[in-house]
């Protein structure tokens, strides 16, 4: 074993759309963050919920703006 880890590096935020359900961006922060992507849903529809709709905001922002 050379001690190198077969996994990609994690470098930057992509959007998912293969694995995503609106635009990917759940999917992608997932892959990012290393989490499945129902908790990147949950803490969006529970954000959106508890900060009046802040989240859908910040949802959109990502979508612009990630690769």
């Amino acid at each position: 074993m050379s001690g190198l880890d077969p996994r990609p590096v994690n470098t930057g935020l992509r959007l998912d759309k293969a694995n995503g359900k609106l635009m990917g961006v759940c999917a992608g922060l997932a892959n990012r963050f290393e989490v499945d992507a129902i908790w990147m849903r949950l803490l969006f529809v529970t954000g959106t919920l508890v900060g009046f709709g802040s989240f859908i905001l910040i949802y959109l922002l990502i979508a612009l703006l990630a690769k």
